[in-house]
């Protein structure tokens, strides 16, 4: 099946992109203030998307289920491998292995994104001018994520479970065009939200929710909870859906390369960590490889 070629995006979607991409990269400030504060990953998920879910739900419950069974069961797919898996495999990803290695594979996202879609819809396949810039982006990625402290240690599970989230990442980005072609994307990122939270509810109820934390955390913990919920869920899922459906799954996608770039300079700034001049080689690299993807995507 071909998929349409994107008219030429403007640079307000290249804007919307970035933006999105900025308020990921930064999230993981938000979570460890509220790991170290005493929740779990899997009440932070879950307490996210359920303000995600309720802020959104005013603009999309005319409609509560989609028009056919399959179509249905791919938005809970949607919400599975979008929201809660992608979740689970990412932070357990973490327990198990080293953060290093993780860090570098789940930035393989783009690439594995770009081979499973691009084996689907053959008009977003890489090209020549796509393999090289994701080498080169993918290179530069390296150089910031090891930061000068190149130790790569071998950690079977973990590394096989950082390869899990790429591709949970990546079938969400093949199963979303099924559905925001014929549906608006308030109903389908509502959708995404709403099976993410049903998905997770069992490994959270099998857990338990430490409510002492939500109720007494102050406004240092609600405050990172509402903006993990309300901007870097609701809006940012919003915004994400919209900017496929306009720069393409690919074109999108490669923006995450810029992740790793937004997350060492946020953690200079708020943690003071070290930024070494390898790392701002990397950066270098990864916008070089963008670039050049960008301005010679037809090849």
């Amino acid at each position: 099946m071909n998929c349409a070629v994107q008219p030429k995006p403007t640079l307000w979607v290249y804007i919307v992109t970035f933006l999105i991409v900025v308020i990921w990269g930064c999230t993981f400030v938000q979570t460890k203030v509220l790991i170290n504060a005493g929740l779990r990953p899997d009440e932070i998920f879950v307490l996210r998307f359920i303000i995600a879910y309720l802020l959104i739900l005013p603009f999309s419950w005319r409609k509560l289920f989609l028009d056919s069974v399959k179509e249905e069961f791919i938005a809970l797919l949607l919400g599975l491998f979008g929201g809660s898996l992608y979740f689970i495999t990412e932070n357990y990803a973490l327990a198990y292995g080293y953060c290093s290695n993780v860090s570098l594979i789940v930035c393989l996202t783009p690439l594995v994104t770009a081979l499973v879609v691009g084996w689907r819809y053959p008009a977003e396949r890489l090209g020549k001018a796509g393999v090289v810039g994701s080498i080169v982006a993918f290179a530069g990625m390296a150089l910031v994520v090891f930061n000068g402290n190149f130790v790569l240690k071998l950690s079977p599970l973990g590394d096989l479970l950082a390869l899990a989230a790429c591709l949970c990442w990546a079938l969400y980005s093949l199963l979303i065009k099924r559905l925001s072609a014929k549906y608006s994307n308030m109903l389908v990122t509502r959708k995404v939200f709403g099976y993410g939270l049903l998905t997770m509810l069992p490994i959270l109820l099998s857990r338990g929710i430490n409510y002492n934390v939500v109720i007494d955390g102050g406004v240092s913990v609600w405050g990172n909870i509402i903006f993990l919920g309300l901007v870097a869920s609701m809006l940012c899922f919003l915004g994400w859906n919209w900017c496929l459906a306009r720069l393409g799954t690919v074109r999108a996608t490669n923006f995450i390369y810029l992740n790793p770039v937004i997350a060492i300079i946020s953690s200079a700034i708020v943690l003071g960590e070290r930024v070494t001049w390898i790392a701002i080689s990397g950066a270098v690299l990864i916008l070089a490889g963008l670039i050049y993807i960008d301005k010679n995507r037809t090849l």
